[in-house]
């Protein structure tokens, strides 16, 4: 396999007495760090919202004007024993991630052997989306946008909940995948094509996405403890274990249970956001970030032009009126860059993007103007906590009045998951005491979607069971709810249940099945709306 070094960048030294004053200046017209330090209490502030979150442990880091300010771990990495939190402890920051592989293809850029608006199917021949014309189309800029025509979260069933699927097959199943709306006239969040770019990195440049990461751009960039794949995350001894709510009626509501640590994510996403990441490890990429991918010393990981392509807005991304005091963090607008979200605060480019795989969630967040840059990642699902926190540490950088955020974004999403709760609780929503229209041996069968597969339905005992393609030792029965709509009890208690749903033929017999999660506040990830099962032996 080919490898292309970094191309290390040789910084001029220039004692110039007319250099020697323009540097001079620059240090003066700097920000200066006196000035913007961390507020004094922020340890014990984290602290209080941890505890009162009631969230095991998180991890919090800085970097200011190039230099680590704060870099802290709080409680512990298991809800019950585990090890105390530090600098050093591992969490999970899924789509924070995608940065990353844009990182990586802004060095293949560099290095000559891609640019950000190539043909995809240039660089990978068998690349095929629904339609052929976008197929011809696809650039490797619309891999990282989110403009591709695919709907939210297209796809993730190829690997959520869990995953035996290799990278290549995932993105083979692209092709069946129909469109949502025409390329390039909406955006819609998606994970499948950074796992394509993931790919396209390996046919590229002869190294897996994994091994291109690490020798690339982790190590290079002084990132030791990071790690890429589950293999990796299993050998690592300090890491924040998953946690979520879920013995409520809906999820995030209820009793914090530890997950399974499979549940992270799979290896076939890893690109889309499979990397865990230690605050001292994160201060590396903050640095390198706000330094426009300098390195410290006389090299560079990608030049300053391609640091500029991935902080680029190429993508409108609407914005949603917000209640009450969160209409206050509300941006004018916000776009997506490669990888990255970029918004306003207060007048200020804000550059960020959030992150979260089941049971674990994250926050980076720079300030250019500032030069400023922070880190905020946390081993259960408590979204008020970080979103609080993050517009807690943006108010102080920029000067704004100081606000209970924490707060504010507990009772919104408090209010939503009560919303939830209440309309699956709901009259409309009881079932009717009516069906089902077969036996339950006239369901049982194999079934298949184009892109998801080919599940296996089974009559035993009286109960109907479900054998899912690539889920490996994840089953599910199903209870009968009314008319031919059963509900999934999955053996993991952690995957979202679903609706499933008989269409009968006019001989009685199944003619096709769909499904749609349980719970109005299901991640978007669970898009088995996505679905449509035929039988077995006609679709294939």
């Amino acid at each position: 396999m080919n490898t292309y070094p970094i191309r290390p960048r040789r910084l001029r030294r220039d004692g110039s007495p007319w250099v020697r004053l323009l540097v001079a200046l620059a240090l003066l017209l700097a920000p200066s760090s006196a000035l913007a330090d961390p507020p004094a209490d922020l340890a014990e502030r984290v602290e209080t919202l941890r505890q009162s979150f009631g969230v095991p442990g998180m991890t919090v880091a800085i970097v200011e004007n190039g230099e680590t300010t704060f870099a802290r771990g709080f409680g512990r990495t298991e809800l019950e024993g585990g090890r105390a939190v530090d600098a050093d402890t591992n969490f999970a920051t899924g789509s924070t991630g995608k940065a990353f592989t844009s990182a990586a293809l802004a060095i293949l850029v560099d290095q000559g052997r891609i640019r950000w608006d190539d043909r995809v199917i240039d660089h990978m021949p068998d690349f095929r989306m629904y339609d052929p014309w976008v197929t011809r189309e696809m650039t490797i800029r619309d891999l990282l946008v989110h403009r591709s025509g695919l709907g939210l979260g297209a796809g993730d069933l190829l690997f959520v909940p869990r995953s035996n699927l290799s990278r290549e097959e995932t993105v083979r199943r692209l092709r069946h995948i129909r469109p949502a709306t025409s390329f390039r006239s909406a955006y819609a969040y998606d994970n499948i094509l950074y796992i394509v770019a993931g790919q396209l990195i390996e046919e590229v440049s002869g190294q897996s996405w994994e091994r291109f990461m690490l020798e690339q751009v982790l190590r290079p960039a002084g990132m030791n403890r990071v790690t890429v794949d589950g293999s990796g995350r299993r050998a690592t001894r300090n890491l924040a274990l998953p946690h979520a709510r879920l013995n409520g009626p809906v999820r995030g509501l209820g009793d914090l249970v530890e997950l399974d640590e499979s549940a992270a994510i799979s290896d076939n996403a890893a690109p889309a956001g499979g990397l865990t990441v230690s605050a001292k490890d994160m201060t590396k990429w903050l640095a390198l970030q706000l330094a426009r991918g300098d390195l410290p010393g006389e090299a560079r990981l990608f030049s300053e032009a391609q640091a500029r392509e991935m902080w680029n807005p190429a993508v409108l991304m609407p914005v949603r009126p917000l209640p009450g005091p969160l209409a206050a963090t509300q941006p004018m607008f916000s776009t997506y860059a490669l990888g990255w979200n970029v918004r306003d605060y207060h007048g200020h480019r804000i550059v960020m993007h959030s992150g979260g795989v089941y049971g674990s969630i994250a926050m980076v967040v720079l300030i250019p103007e500032r030069n400023t840059g922070f880190y905020i990642a946390l081993n259960s699902e408590d979204a008020a906590l970080l979103s609080g926190l993050t517009y807690e540490l943006l108010d102080h950088y920029l000067g704004a009045p100081r606000a209970d955020w924490p707060a504010h974004f507990r009772s919104f999403l408090d209010q939503r998951l009560a919303a939830a709760a209440a309309a699956l609780q709901a009259p409309a929503a009881q079932p009717a005491e009516v069906g089902p229209s077969l036996p339950l041996a006239r369901y049982a069968g194999r079934y298949t979607d184009p892109w998801f597969g080919t599940i296996a339905i089974r009559e035993e005992g009286g109960t109907l069971h479900v054998d899912w393609p690539h889920w490996p030792g994840l089953t599910a029965t199903l209870e009968h709810h009314q008319y031919d709509t059963f509900r999934t009890r999955f053996s993991d208690p952690a995957v979202e249940p679903a609706f499933v749903t008989f269409a009968l033929g006019p001989n009685g017999d199944v003619d096709r099945i769909t499904l749609r999660a349980v719970s109005p506040a299901a991640d978007f990830s669970y898009d088995y709306h996505d679905l449509l099962f035929t039988p077995a032996d006609e679709a294939e």
